[in-house]
């Protein structure tokens, strides 16, 4: 193994956006060298199961008013060239199906796409570097040229590099920057991803003078139920109570909060504002037949996750009429009288047609058929919102707002995108992934060093900044 070399792209990271720019690289005939701090590729991408977004700039707007303007129009604009490009590797992505009432995506085998992006890598001459740390950036008259990394047998190396994207996950794994960056509570959240984001993209470019996004930014993430440590990747699924939109929450003081039908991930967002972090979900027997044991969405498997919250030992109550939530334990530390009372209030004021408060813009049925399920829930953090500011070529933005010569980001290292809203993290590190690959072949070409790969020289079309659409060298499929 040379302890020096130069390639046209140097990856840090092997989730989503990482391999997917990687293989998409290798395809325009560039040479690739992937550097990943885990044992396997694949990150938390491993654990999803749709790439999806809103289909509109008008339903993104609508939901994401305080997102990057520009990054906004790529990810909408570009979505369906990365669909497109997912099927030109051979992997099987469905047909679109509505998503969280308002996205539209696509379910695929996301284990299946990143071993496949792997093996594009590997095929065409790239290089994967498994548990290797990236110590820092070689940074030369303010450009980005590579980065010095060590081996887990503590072997330096230093890959110099035309362009380097940063796609290591962001950093949700660091509970002093999820504390800094995210809430000054962020460290009571369970981590609902892969252990290895620690946010080493995000400390590279900020070190290099990237900028980064606006504070309060938020983070996605889901509720699950209080008391239960996630025991392994399924349970980021399983134990997700998604289906808390339909159902209504109740803080400490025995209070709605939050408008619910809003969406679970950002009702987990609100939850972190509430003392204790800490809520009563509560359901009735419409909820529970209809969401909490049903599919979330077309094609996933069935869960219920009222019983396996019971089971795995968590805060559960089950009430055969309403009355009986004046039981709730004491020490749970609810006023179950209070919150009997609320659930009262709002089922007079839903069927009498008036609005309730807070207001309750989608499943506006009361609650009104017994029995009722009730699980004490708390946040789950998937990945911050905050990060480093990209521009709609995947460029890292300094702190002038210029471009920094030589850098990139994609996926959730990036910051700006979304603001306190959320609408498909899959989708983001699939669509930057493939933009910084186009970008970074653009910059390889001008640089006269394109075509060091195995492909030869560089495909023009498939090289085109923000295209995504499957170049020559792919099996392409409509």
């Amino acid at each position: 193994m040379p302890d020096h070399q130069t390639v046209d792209l140097l990856v840090i990271g092997a989730g989503m956006a990482g391999l997917t720019a990687g293989a998409r690289a290798v395809r325009n005939g560039l040479s690739v060298v992937v550097v990943e701090i885990g044992d396997d590729v694949g990150g938390s991408a491993r654990y999803a199961g749709y790439a999806w977004t809103a289909p509109s700039h008008e339903e993104m707007e609508r939901h994401n008013p305080g997102g990057d303007a520009s990054l906004k129009c790529a990810l909408v604009d570009r979505f369906q060239d990365g669909i497109n490009w997912i099927r030109s590797t051979g992997v099987e992505a469905k047909d679109a199906q509505p998503i969280l009432g308002f996205g539209q995506g696509h379910q695929f085998d996301t284990n299946h796409y990143v071993d496949t992006c792997r093996r594009i890598i590997v095929e065409a001459g790239g290089e994967l570097l498994l548990t290797t740390d990236t110590e820092r950036l070689l940074v030369e008259n303010g450009a980005v040229a590579g980065a010095e990394l060590v081996t887990s047998d503590g072997t330096r190396r230093q890959v110099r590099a035309t362009s380097t994207l940063l796609a290591t996950g962001g950093f949700q794994g660091d509970v002093d920057l999820r504390n800094e960056l995210v809430h000054p509570h962020a460290d009571r959240m369970e981590l609902r991803s892969n252990p290895h984001s620690r946010g080493a993209g995000y400390r590279l470019a900020t070190a290099a003078g990237a900028s980064t996004g606006l504070p309060g930014a938020g983070f996605y993430g889901h509720l699950i139920p209080s008391g239960i440590p996630f025991a392994d990747p399924s349970d980021f699924v399983d134990l997700s109570l998604y289906y808390s939109e339909h159902a209504l929450l109740f803080n400490l003081l025995g209070e709605r909060f939050t408008d619910e039908t809003l969406g679970d991930h950002l009702t987990t967002m609100a939850l972190m504002e509430q003392p204790e972090n800490r809520e009563l979900l509560i359901a009735d027997a419409r909820v529970f037949r209809d969401w909490v044991v049903g599919s979330y969405v077309e094609g996933a498997v069935a869960v219920d996750k009222f019983a396996l919250a019971g089971k795995r030992g968590g805060r559960v109550g089950f009430a055969e009429e309403l009355d009986e939530l004046v039981y709730l334990p004491e020490e749970w530390g609810y006023d179950g009288s209070a919150v009997r009372a609320a659930v009262e209030r709002f089922n007079a004021r839903t069927a009498a047609g008036e609005d309730p408060a807070p207001g309750r813009r989608l499943d506006r049925l009361p609650l009104d058929e017994p029995p009722y399920y009730v699980v004490e829930a708390v946040p789950a953090i998937t990945f911050p919102f905050h990060g480093v500011r990209i521009d709609d070529r995947a460029r890292v933005r300094g702190e002038d707002g210029e471009p920094i010569e030589g850098l990139l980001a994609a996926g959730s290292d990036t910051g700006g995108l979304w603001y306190r809203a959320y609408a498909g993290g899959i989708a983001s590190a699939l669509v930057f992934g493939l933009t910084a690959a186009g970008t970074a072949t653009l910059r390889a070409a001008s640089h006269g060093q394109a075509g060091r790969g195995r492909h030869g020289r560089p495909d023009a079309h498939s090289g085109r900044v923000g295209s995504s659409t499957p170049g020559r060298h792919g099996n392409d499929r409509p």
